[in-house]
């Protein structure tokens, strides 16, 4: 009989990191909330624009009010509100390549994700201005999502690029041993 076991062969100390190193990455937990909800919002565009996923789909509408057509059967929206998703998505993956990047893509999308919920209060249902369309449910889904992104915004400090003035930080493995 073989003996399959290989444990001599690898060393504990590293096959213990390499799993956390391959999930991980470099990547600081801003950023990865960035990409979840740039992910999201990725999703909310595709998923807008497909029948079944969208409710009454004949009656989705460029833009304006009352499209017609419902996200999940819920939230009102037309063709322009789900390109605003996808390209908000695409703009949160991109600016979530860098921690602060990350941290600006969830603090600025907190302050549009307001001004839309505050512009669902404020501008009627039926109104020519309602041009994304906006509905109770997307006002206070932008609400909530304002607050969500900016707890995310403000939750991880953005690591500093340098230790000293001039002086790249450097990480752990690289740093002298005090042995």
């Amino acid at each position: 009989m073989i003996d399959e076991d290989h444990s001599d062969s690898v060393d504990p100390g590293k096959a213990a990191a390499v799993p956390q190193r391959v999930l991980a990455g470099s990547r600081t937990p801003v950023q990865w909330a960035a990409g979840v909800v740039a992910a999201t919002f990725l999703f909310l565009g595709i998923f807008g624009l497909v029948p079944g996923l969208t409710t009454d789909y004949a009656l989705l509408k460029m833009a304006g009010p009352r499209s017609g057509a419902e996200l999940f059967g819920v939230f009102d929206v037309s063709v322009l509100h789900n390109v605003v998703h996808l390209l908000f998505g695409a703009a949160g993956l991109t600016l979530g390549n860098t921690g602060k990047g990350a941290r600006l893509f969830l603090a600025v999308g907190a302050g549009v994700a307001l001004a839309l919920g505050l512009y669902g209060f404020l501008v009627p249902q039926d109104s020519t201005a309602n041009v994304l369309p906006t509905d109770a449910a997307g006002t206070w889904l932008h609400v909530g999502l304002a607050a969500v992104m900016a707890v995310l915004a403000l939750c991880w400090r953005v690591p500093e690029k340098s230790t000293r003035a001039g002086e790249p930080l450097r990480r752990k493995e690289e740093l002298p041993s005090s042995r």
